[in-house]
């Protein structure tokens, strides 16, 4: 797809625009349109060292110029202290980011442009430079600039020698020392090594964010080129060794597949922005990327993502090898949290990861996946998880008298917002969004018993179901504010009106009794619905914040009182139509629901859906620029509820659909 025009944008738009490209192993470029690094996670090779995790930031950037006509064009971006230099945006006239990032140069008479492509399944990135037309040659230079540290570090000049030695003709290695990684880069043209560092460079959205924005990169050289009319040249750098002919026939080869693939409608745009969050992990796992570029993957988010990312764009082997995987890190009935950066292991610190995974399994039958492996494999995993959740778990998880969920540990559940130890949305007791997982997850699980010829564990835990149901209907309605307690509590009842109570409706049991369904629609649209995602927080509410802007502790009280969640829209579609069927009228308000978020997917997203918007208009995007819950949600919504579209898997996905397919709609109990 060719390039957007951009020269008419303003330069703050410009660098408030993000681009993004991955390469399946949670690897990954990303900047602002003119190439300024706004953030210290931006680079052009941004390096899973353990795939997924222990990413670095390689190649932050590279400075180009040409020379034409005895005149100097700077085609770089950066902020310094009190100055911006160069201010290569003036010679930008396009972008475009789909299949990967391209950008156009032109002054007086010459037009360059510039492509960025990373390899699938390595840490390699190609950068291409061409000049277009009819004119005369011109003289091309390239500077590498290396930040070689964590992503969430930054680094800062020091006396060990950085050396750079040619491997062979036009392949470079930048030694490695106590500090910094070994890095590779090879090119079509002639280097002239003159290291040096270049002092302050400043992220603006990091100091924006409450952190430090301050940092030295490493140039080894100088790459030239004199680049004729019609001539392409390469700059490439790596992790690790590699022939610059093969990684070049390797681009080619992605270009071909890329090109089939240029459509902008929204499933089109939804499914390629999907591909960016599926990554390999260790013995070539499916792991899901949370988000970029700074999230690790989680156990919660894999499994709220699985629907939408692998069920509903048919990748249902992918979908199959991540529930192995999630399966077998099954601790004490929990799933795992986050896994750490550092690739030190996982946390297991989410009350719902679990209940989650359960629900991902009930759409993995839905959708066709074997019922013999799930009996054989999967069922000793939800028993597991339904006896240690009933009768006590890690976290202060287990089923009280009247069968209901309490957790005791702050911070548990999805809104997980801290500053130091204090919790922003605590939320211990029987929080209402755990209690729907777990009233869908025992019927499901009592479904799998009796079609596996277990009767007698199909009968408890269909009484245990029974138990739950009247519970949660007698203890967590508020009568007075027609809708759902947020969390029930021995001592008082939390009556502030959140979005978690969509769950009662959505899932495939929904445990709310359907006459309230539409009370609780008019209070979640009336209340907390904005044109990009529910609020997590009532405007009327006291402790409201309606923007996501300052320090770390700033953002993080707002995290979850007002910030409103694109993925949040998923749920209500499905909870919508349930209530008032599949009609003209409904579809339309389905769709306008979900055209916020689509719409900025298309344009300032550039082909992603941040973490949250603003809870108060003009809705600014925040937290990570891209979500993978975002996405999953958006994407499984307009497949299932707005196309309808059936699972994919013919006759065998209509079989395995009776054990998961949960109550017809509108029914409930």
């Amino acid at each position: 797809m060719a390039p957007s025009q951009v020269s008419n944008l303003g330069f703050d738009t410009l660098i408030s625009r993000e681009w993004l490209a991955t390469n399946g192993l949670g690897s990954y470029a990303s900047s602002t349109v003119p190439g300024m690094n706004t953030r210290k996670y931006h680079g052009l090779l941004v390096a899973a060292m353990a795939p997924p995790v222990r990413r670095m930031v390689l190649l932050s950037r590279v400075e180009e110029t040409v020379r034409c006509n005895g005149q100097v064009h700077d085609l770089a971006c950066n902020e310094y202290p009190g100055v911006f230099h160069p201010h290569g945006e003036q010679y930008l006239r396009a972008f475009g980011h789909d299949p990967f990032p391209r950008w156009a140069y032109q002054h007086n008479g010459w037009t360059i442009e510039k492509q960025l492509r990373l390899i699938r399944g390595q840490n390699v990135v190609v950068i291409s430079y061409s000049l277009l037309g009819g004119g005369e040659p011109v003289e091309l230079e390239l500077r590498p600039l290396m930040a070689l540290r964590p992503i969430h570090d930054l680094g800062y000049q020091w006396n060990a020698p950085l050396e750079t030695s040619e491997l062979s003709p036009r392949h470079h290695r930048l030694s490695p020392t106590s500090r910094t990684p070994e890095v590779f880069f090879a090119h079509d043209g002639e280097f002239f090594p003159h290291g040096c560092w270049y002092f302050s460079t400043i992220y603006r959205r990091e100091q924006e964010r409450g952190y430090g924005g301050l940092e030295d990169l490493w140039m080894p050289g100088t790459v030239k080129w004199t680049l004729a009319p019609g001539q392409t040249v390469h700059f490439v750098c790596s992790s690790e060794p590699f022939e610059l002919v093969r990684v070049l026939a390797a681009a080619d080869q992605q270009d071909a597949a890329s090109a089939r693939q240029a459509s902008r409608e929204p499933l089109a745009l939804l499914g390629r922005a999907a591909e960016q969050f599926v990554v390999s992990g260790r013995h070539h796992r499916t792991m899901i990327a949370a988000g970029y570029p700074w999230s690790a993957p989680s156990g919660r988010d894999a499994m709220i993502c699985l629907p939408g990312l692998l069920l509903a764009t048919g990748k249902l082997d992918q979908a199959q090898s991540l529930l192995i995987s999630y399966g077998a890190l099954l601790k004490g009935g929990l799933l795992p949290g986050e896994l750490a950066e550092d690739g030190s292991g996982w946390k297991y610190n989410s009350a719902d990861a679990a209940l989650w995974f359960i629900h991902a399994l009930q759409q993995y039958l839905r959708y066709g996946g074997g019922p013999a492996l799930v009996r054989e494999l999967f069922f000793p995993v939800v028993n597991e998880i339904l006896s240690r959740y009933q009768h006590g778990t890690e976290l202060g998880i287990s089923a009280d008298a009247d069968g209901l969920l309490v957790c005791q540990t702050p911070g548990a559940t999805w809104m997980d917002g801290r500053v130091g130890d204090c919790f922003m949305t605590p939320r211990t007791g029987r929080p209402v969004e755990l209690n729907a997982l777990w009233y869908n997850a025992v019927r499901f699980g009592a479904d799998l018993a009796l079609a596996y010829g277990l009767p007698t564990r199909a009968a408890e835990l269909e009484a245990l179901a029974r138990q739950v149901h009247a519970a949660f209907n007698l203890r967590f309605w508020n009568e007075q504010a027609g809708c759902c307690f947020d969390v029930v509590r021995d001592d008082a009842n939390d009556a502030t009106i959140r979005p978690n109570q969509i769950l009662a409706m959505s899932l495939p049991y929904p445990v709310l009794d359907l006459h309230r369904h539409r009370l609780v629609l008019e209070a979640i649209c009336g209340r907390l619905l904005t044109p990009m995602g529910l609020r997590t927080l009532d405007p009327a509410d006291p402790a409201y914040i309606g923007r996501y802007l300052g320090g770390v502790a700033a953002r993080e009280r707002a995290y979850h009182q007002g910030s409103a969640y694109p993925w949040l829209l998923g749920p209500l579609a499905t909870a919508y139509l349930r209530v008032h069927g599949r009609n003209s009228a409904s579809l339309e308000r389905v769709r306008q629901m979900l055209q916020g978020p689509l719409a900025y997917l298309a344009a300032d997203g550039m082909g992603q859906v941040c973490e949250l918007f603003d809870g108060d208009p003009p809705h600014a995007p925040g937290g990570a620029p891209a979500s993978a819950r975002s996405v999953a949600e958006l994407l499984r919504a307009y497949v299932e509820d707005v196309l309808d579209q059936p699972p994919r898997g013919g006759a065998s996905a209509q079989a395995s659909s009776v054990l998961a397919r949960g109550p017809a709609l509108g029914r409930t109990g």
